[in-house]
Order: C-alpha cells, then structure tokens, then sequence
C-alpha cells in the first residue's frame, strides 16, 4: 500500500442498515484497489433502528475496523418513556416523527434540540479522541476522514486536528448541518442554532478538506465557509447490479425504496394515481404501487383513509439490501419523492444513483431545477416533475401503463449511469486523499 493509511471515523457501519452507512462502506471496499489501506473507526454498541448483515460482505479483508464503547442517551430515554407510559413503541426517531406528542415527547424533543448539541452522540467525542490520539500515532496514520450526521464525528476529527496540527482532515458532510431541516423538527432554539453555527464554522474553518455530497450543497458550504468544497457524489455499486434479472411484474408496479419520514410529502403523487384509478378501471385493476423501507405514521393514514389507493398500495417494510435487485427487476417504474424536504433542489439520495443502474424508468416528484432533475436528465433515467404538475405526472404514468399494456417490458436505459459507480466515484476520493 506504500504506506497511503487513512482513518475513517464513521457512526454508521454494518450490520448497520440503511442509506447511511453504505457511502462509506462502499469507499473503504473499493479503497484498497487504488492503493490505500483502510482503517474505520466506529462505535462498538451504536443505537440504530435498521439491521442489514448483508453488508458485512462488503467490508474488505484490507480494511481494519476497530470498534470503541459509546454512551448515548437513548436507553435512558426508553426508561423514561415507560415511566410515562409512551414507551408502547417508542423509537429514538419518534421524538421527531410524531406530530400530536403527549408532554414527555415534547419535552424530550427540546431537550434533544437544544440541549444535546451538535447531537446525543456528542458524549462519545472525547474517549474517542483520547482513544485515536495515541492509536494514529502507534500506526503511522497521517490522514483521516470524518463523516456526517451525526455531526459530532466532526468534533472528533475537529480536537484531533488541534492536538495533532500535522495530521491531514477531511470533513465528509453528507447532508448539511446549521441549514438541515431536522433542527426544526427538534424545535432548535436561536442560541442552540448559534452554537450548531459555530461549530459548524470551526469544522469548515479547520478542516484541510471538506467534501459535499451535491452541487447543491457544495455551494452552501463554500458560501459558509468561504472555502473551497469538494464534490464526491453517492454512486451505485456495481456488483449489486452485475446479476439483475428483468421480468415483466403481472400487475403495472411502481415502486419506492427508503424512508417515507414526516418530512416528505408524497400526495402530489399519491393524488396523481388516485385521479388515474377513477379514470381508468384498468389502472385500479393492475396497479401496484410499494413502499420499501420505513413509513411515516400519518402516511399510512392517509392511505388507509381512502379505499382507493389502499386497494393498490402495500407497504412491505424493511429488506436486506442484496434482496432489492431482484425487486429492482421487476419493477416497471421506480419512484422519487423529494417534494415536501426543505432545499429539496439539493437533494441526490443514494437510492436515486442505484436507480439509474437499474436502467429502468424513474419518476421524480420535486424540484424540476434541482440537483435530481439534473442528474435524471443527464443520465436520460427519467423525468422530474414539480408536485403541482398532476396533469404531467398522470401523463407519465399512464404512459408506462399503457406499455406495460402491451406486454412489453420496459426500456432498460444506462447512459452515462457508469459515470457514478461507487468504483468511479472511489477512485475521485483516491486523487483527493493523493492531493
């Protein structure tokens, strides 16, 4: 390896599940073919809602994961919750989730807020710096990269860069920070947003390298930190699609993959195909529509509220990641929901680049000027349409209908989706950590 070490501090990791441990697992598995030699720092008993094991297959035999203790407050808050009788099916995620919470919810979501800041990982940032200190020195590591949320990793490289002015950092920002929308969700208070300010523009300020995730965001960063930004993008893992078997489904079936939070806001979509099953008897026949992944609450309300679109919607929850090519290939459109996010225009989730391997039709529904739109337009893997456009959004669909119809199968398209592998994308991350 010519000695190229670098150490990756990272809370999610497998057999974490979910969008965010696979940039970085999938950086570390391609690393080692471009000549660096992976260590990841990560917590030995992290609290997370969403288990895959699957992606442990994924971690190199190169790669060296070494797995420290971590204190969170979340346990205490399940002790809690019960003494209040809210624990019935508390999860840390519902102090945020839930829109009619009892007095305990409330309050624990402004203590969360304003209290736990940057956010309740925080108390894993000094035994993590006392630990890597003396670890980076015993194994010559002269680089390391931090990954957020949850942005109290940043603090770790932050203080290590300050005891250690000669140790290179690369701040990896996968989703913004004082800008985020989650921080009024957790009813962030002026001084708590000043000090997520101020320690965001130490991170910024400090860091050798700072990396955004979108053009989007690139910019907001660059204009906070009146620096330069670098733009790695998320990708596609190319032997996740290697063996990919396309069937046509026996019912016309759209599908969604990842999270339906209470920050999203799929009714453009939902009303498009409500409007379409009372046109078109055949629509409300041999329509499936499916959400893969964790729904909101209020959503499945609002399903279940109308016969309609509960006759033609399944919710089937969290899979295994190697289990949703198969249901990629028999998929006739695959779905994008953007509308509702704050600075959705910035938004390129992880599940949008698979798409694109997938070749098969994607229907956005959000911002038709924003980073999305862009890369759907580049890569001709499908079309963005505001949330107000039904009219556009009916047409499409009834398009992809009528063609499922006929007993084809749909157009497998993968032009320029090459471009963003997870290999590709690596390798920009190897001339990056080579600067």
């Amino acid at each position: 390896m010519n000695g190229n070490k670098v150490l990756i501090i990272t809370y999610y990791w497998p057999p974490s599940g979910g969008s965010g441990v696979q940039r970085w697992l999938k950086f570390v598995k391609y690393l080692p073919s471009f000549g660096w030699e992976p260590y990841v720092f990560t917590p030995e008993n992290p609290s997370f809602d969403i288990r895959d094991e699957s992606l442990l297959k994924d971690v190199p035999n190169e790669a060296e994961v070494i797995r420290f203790p971590i204190w969170e407050p979340y346990n205490a808050f399940m002790r809690l919750s019960s003494l209040f009788g809210s624990a019935r099916s508390a999860k840390p995620t519902e102090l945020v989730s839930v829109k009619k919470r009892s007095l305990f919810q409330r309050i624990s979501t402004w203590i969360r807020g304003n209290l736990f800041i940057p956010d309740p990982r925080r108390f894993w940032v000094r035994p993590s710096v006392e630990f890597l200190h003396e670890f980076l020195e015993d194994n010559q590591i002269r680089t390391i990269v931090t990954t957020g949320p949850p942005h109290s990793i940043h603090l770790i490289g932050l203080r290590l860069r300050k005891k250690n002015p000669s140790l290179r950092w690369i701040a990896d920002f996968r989703d913004p920070w004082s800008e985020w929308g989650l921080l009024d969700s957790l009813a962030v208070g002026k001084l708590a947003r000043r000090q997520h300010q101020r320690l965001e523009a130490a991170v910024l300020s400090t860091a050798d390298e700072v990396v955004a995730t979108t053009p989007f965001y690139r910019r907001r960063f660059e204009a906070l930190g009146n620096r330069k930004v670098y733009l790695l993008t998320n990708g596609f893992d190319e032997d996740d699609f290697n063996g990919i078997v396309y069937s046509r489904p026996d019912k016309f079936t759209l599908r969604h993959v990842g999270i339906i939070n209470e920050k999203v806001d799929p009714r453009p979509l939902m009303e498009a195909l409500l409007a379409l099953a009372r046109e078109d008897e055949r629509f409300a026949t041999h329509a499936r529509l499916e959400f893969i992944g964790e729904v909101h609450p209020h959503f499945r309300q609002f399903i279940n509220d109308s016969e309609v679109l509960k006759g033609i919607t399944v919710f089937s929850g969290n899979i295994p990641h190697k289990q949703l090519t198969k249901l990629y290939g028999s998929s006739s459109l695959l779905l994008l929901i953007l509308s509702g996010y704050k600075n959705a225009e910035g938004y390129m989730p992880g599940k949008l680049f698979e798409y694109l391997a997938t070749g098969l039709p994607v229907l956005g529904i959000g911002p038709s000027g924003g980073d999305a739109a862009a890369l759907l337009k580049e890569t001709q893997g499908g079309t963005m349409f505001e949330g107000d456009d039904t009219a556009a959004i009916k047409q499409f669909v009834l398009q992809h209908f009528n063609h499922w119809l006929s007993g084809a199968q749909p157009a497998i398209k993968r032009t320029g989706a090459m471009t963003y592998s997870r290999r590709a994308v690596a390798g920009q991350l190897a001339e990056l950590l080579s600067l």
